[in-house]
Parts: structure tokens; sequence; C-alpha cells
């Protein structure tokens, strides 16, 4: 079971690390700095790929973090497609 869960924290560390890349290449094809879509689902996807493999390890400083950066992004991409009309 443990080789899973390692397995489990490299690929959720590869999630969150690709929106840096993510956003890397969209601020170079804009030619200005940008935070595309992506960079807030990646971001999500790993940050709770991260905050379940720190619940797996049982490491309370790992899950605060964690949580806090999940809710940060959740509220992005709410803030991002909630209807223009609530603005």
């Amino acid at each position: 079971m443990d080789t899973f869960w390692i397995c489990f924290g490299f690929t959720a560390q590869a999630a969150f690390a690709a929106r840096f890349v993510v956003q890397w290449i969209a601020s170079e094809r804009a030619g200005r700095s940008i935070v595309p879509m992506l960079f807030w689902y990646l971001s999500m996807i790993g940050g709770l790929m991260l905050l379940t493999y720190a619940i797996s390890r049982m490491d309370p400083v790992f899950i605060v973090g964690q949580a806090g950066g999940v809710f940060i992004y959740a509220r992005n991409i709410y803030l991002i497609k909630r209807p223009k009309t609530a603005r």
C-alpha cells in the first residue's frame, strides 16, 4: 500500500507542477503574463490529490496547507465562471 501512496503523491505533485508550465506557455504565447483557466483546474486537481495524500499520511501541517489552497482555487474558479450579471 505504501508504494501506491508514493506513486499517488508523485502524480499529484506532477499535476500541481504542470500548472506552472501551462501558465508559462500561455504567457509566452500572449506576450504578457496571464493565468489561463487550465491553471486553476490543475491547481484544484493537484491540490485535492495532495490533500488526499496528506490525509493518508496524517500530516496536519500538510493538510492545513493544502486545504487552504483548495479553498482559494475553488473560489477563483467560481469567480471566473459565475455569470457576468452577478458581478
